[in-house]
């Protein structure tokens, strides 16, 4: 069976059996679609080891229109598409490279980027007007702080899904998968004053609203991701703070905060909707940190 035609049936199976999201497939879709455009092939028996090693190296060596070179983690999501291909080929019995021959290579390890207490303060003190836009905007940031969503999270809420008596609510995160979450008491205050100010009648929770004057049904409209990430950075700027800070920042500072007051890893990767440990052991390096500290603070002190 031709190749682009193996492709279409791989995305739709990893949409309809395997229930991934839709940008999940979208990127699948981006990186074996260069592959196969790159390795010019028609046949699966086509792809081989040696076909996938000059692919790693023309990965490598790619570069964009400012001369900035591929990622590694970039590098190793084309892999990691190129192998659950060729493992949806043989549970098929279609002949071609074995998956397993194809090894990922190990992703640099960085640290991650998130604000300390102070800067998260600062930060929520810039949200401090009491207009329904800027109530609106002090809510977003209380609400990404206080339960660690995603931005797509954050901006699909819906207003009958908020149970501010309790403090909680459900959210469906990657692979369409439900997890409770929870809102701080301060959250929980401003949310309940900025919908106490809404007038109209759409479900969002989070809408924009214009200066112009038109029918409420035109102006109030669900704010997009993009948005929520130009009021986050507006905020973060007249904050004075000089981190590179977007939404999944106050996400990584919400497990940071978890794991430096003493919550259990388990206990985070839970609350962030992670499906694998190995996720949440990104945060790691600030329990490490804190281990470090104590050895410096108390470790033979009775030799001083």
């Amino acid at each position: 069976m031709n190749l682009n035609k193996l492709l279409i049936n791989f995305l739709e199976y990893l949409e309809v059996e395997r229930n991934r999201s839709q940008k999940t497939i979208e990127n699948y879709h981006h990186y074996l679609k260069r592959f196969l455009t790159w390795a010019k092939i028609s046949n699966p028996s086509d792809i081989t080891i040696d076909l996938v090693h000059n692919y790693r190296l023309f990965l490598n060596r790619l570069t964009d229109e400012k001369g900035n070179e591929l990622k590694k983690i970039t590098q190793n999501y084309h892999l990691i598409a190129i192998r659950s291909f060729l493992k949806y080929l043989s549970r098929h019995d279609i002949k071609s490279l074995s998956a397993e021959k194809i090894e990922i290579g190990k992703n640099p390890s960085h640290e991650i980027e998130f604000l300390d207490g102070e800067e998260v303060d600062r930060l929520l003190q810039a949200a401090s007007r009491n207009d329904i836009s800027t109530l609106r905007d002090r809510s977003i940031l209380e609400l990404l702080f206080s339960a660690g969503l995603r931005v797509s999270e954050l901006t699909n809420i819906n207003r009958d899904q908020i149970n501010l008596a309790r403090q909680e609510f459900s959210v469906r995160g990657k692979g369409d998968k439900l997890r409770l979450v929870f809102i701080s008491d301060t959250a929980k205050n401003y949310l309940e004053k900025y919908l106490d100010k809404r007038t109209d009648l759409d479900e969002a929770v989070f809408i924009r609203f214009s200066n112009k004057k038109k029918t409420e049904d035109q102006t109030n409209k669900r704010l997009t991701p993009r948005s929520v990430q130009r009021i986050v950075k507006f905020y973060a700027a007249k904050a004075g703070i000089v981190k590179d800070v977007h939404p999944h920042t106050l996400r990584h500072s919400f497990a940071t905060d978890l794991l430096a007051n003493g919550a259990d890893i388990r206990s985070v990767q839970t609350m962030l909707g992670h499906s694998s440990i190995t996720t949440t052991q990104i945060y790691t390096h600030v329990t490490n940190q804190q281990l470090k500290s104590v050895h410096q603070k108390f470790h033979g002190k009775h030799k001083q």
